[in-house]
């Protein structure tokens, strides 16, 4: 049983870091397919929103469009909408300011935008750290059974040595191949959230300084008026 275990310690070693590695590339493919998706969303979007003639055409867009900056004017535009008619009930959501309430719906939606485009960073950092180590874990196991074997036959030559330690070095040399592309990728993908953030965090801000020329409110009734006449001019 434990010769049995023994011999699949190495082999084991190194499928799982040949795993990692499919692992890594596959996340390289689907996240490099989510980053140039959502920069083509939100190209679209801000070239319709800034050619907006007026803030309301602007909310109309953001319910349309799909995408990150859709999606937080959406959340913005939800902070800014005026009750038409007068609440029966006290709701905490409406005790605060509105200034503040958009602040608020702002940044939470681009915490959840980031949490998104954080999906994988974690996996990629955790083959990065450990792949060297689970594969010095394979040399270490091949070396000591390759000692073993030497102490069993008696034969201290260089051929009965160098063979089986040179073979469990294949696991450190796996690791370590494994682990360089997982680092690269996970830098490469935490530069691309940087940049990321940085323009939701851009668009918020401006998004901010629009609000605060409209006193941060819109009224639900003038949306339903212009959805309206926009399905009437279609027609």
């Amino acid at each position: 049983m434990n010769d049995s275990l023994s011999s699949m310690i190495v082999p084991g070693v190194l499928w799982g870091l040949v795993l990692f590695s499919v692992v890594s590339w596959a996340i390289l493919l689907v996240k490099s397919a989510q980053y140039l998706r959502q920069k083509a969303q939100n190209k679209q979007f801000t070239k319709a929103f800034w050619s907006a003639p007026d803030l309301l055409t602007a909310a109309e867009h953001a319910s349309q469009y799909p995408g990150s900056l859709a999606r937080i004017a959406s959340s913005g535009f939800e902070a800014l909408l005026v009750e038409d008619s007068p609440r029966t009930t006290q709701q905490l959501a409406h005790t605060i300011n509105r200034s503040d309430r958009l602040e608020r719906n702002l940044r939470q939606q681009i915490q959840k935008e980031r949490r998104s485009l954080e999906n994988g960073q974690a996996i990629l950092a955790s083959i990065g750290s450990t792949a060297p180590f689970i594969g010095l874990f394979g040399t270490v196991w091949g070396i000591m059974e390759a000692l073993q074997s030497i102490g069993e036959t008696g034969s201290a030559s260089l051929e009965a040595v160098a063979g089986p330690i040179g073979h469990a070095l294949i696991a450190t040399g796996v690791g370590i191949a494994v682990a360089v592309p997982a680092v690269l990728i996970y830098n490469f993908f935490l530069r691309r959230l940087k940049l990321a953030s940085a323009d939701m965090d851009d668009f918020a801000h401006d998004f901010d300084a629009l609000a605060s020329r409209s006193a941060f409110s819109i009224s639900r009734q003038a949306i339903a008026s212009k959805n309206t006449n926009a399905v009437r001019e279609a027609s």
